[in-house]
């Protein structure tokens, strides 16, 4: 066998495995299956809690006021791409609100650097502010959490982050508002 001949043979099996495994894992994605290491990575820290929402309103009234990617990610449970969020890289004092219904969620003092890709905190302003749910999307098992106000989807809570709580809250920015200290004074 010539050289080309083997050349084009070598770059028909790279061909096949690289379609192989995108379509392993494609399938185990929509399946649900686990593969790979992926499991069990929800927080045992956090008793799962849901409280009734005092801010409902029909998917057309928040198509309405939301824009496209707060409402794919709080309405529909997306993620904003890592690295892309208005708050990823953002210290500024202050307090960080739901996007959708205004209700405190977080903090700055409890902001911290991750390297994750989204904005992260190791505390919440009040348990009670948020819902924790089990989610088993995307082959795995995780701790996701909603706004107890409105149920806009917020991001996933997991076990790595610092003291005191050995909490990482790990947030999609355009579910968050951010406040300055000055103007939080009154709430």
């Amino acid at each position: 066998m010539n050289k080309t001949a083997l050349f084009f043979v070598l770059e028909k099996k790279k061909i096949l495995m690289k379609t192989f495994f995108s379509t392993l894992i494609l399938f185990s994605l929509l399946t649900n299956i686990q593969i790979m290491g992926q499991g069990d990575i929800r927080t045992n820290n956090l008793k799962e809690q849901h409280f009734t929402p005092k801010v409902t309103k029909t998917a057309d009234q928040w198509k309405a006021e939301l824009t496209q990617a707060q409402y794919e990610v709080t309405r529909n449970k997306g993620t904003e791409r890592p690295f892309t969020g208005q708050y990823f890289n953002f210290y500024e004092k202050g307090n960080y609100y739901c996007s959708n219904c205004g209700a405190l969620l977080f903090n700055s003092e409890s902001k911290f650097k991750s390297g994750c890709g989204w904005p992260s905190f190791n505390d919440v302003a009040d348990l009670k502010s948020i819902n924790i749910i089990s989610d088993k999307s995307h082959g795995m098992v995780r701790t996701e959490i909603t706004c107890s106000n409105c149920e806009a989807h917020l991001g996933h809570v997991f076990d790595d982050g610092p003291p005191p709580t050995g909490l990482r809250y790990c947030i999609n920015s355009v579910s968050l508002k951010f406040i300055p200290q000055e103007k939080t004074a009154g709430k």
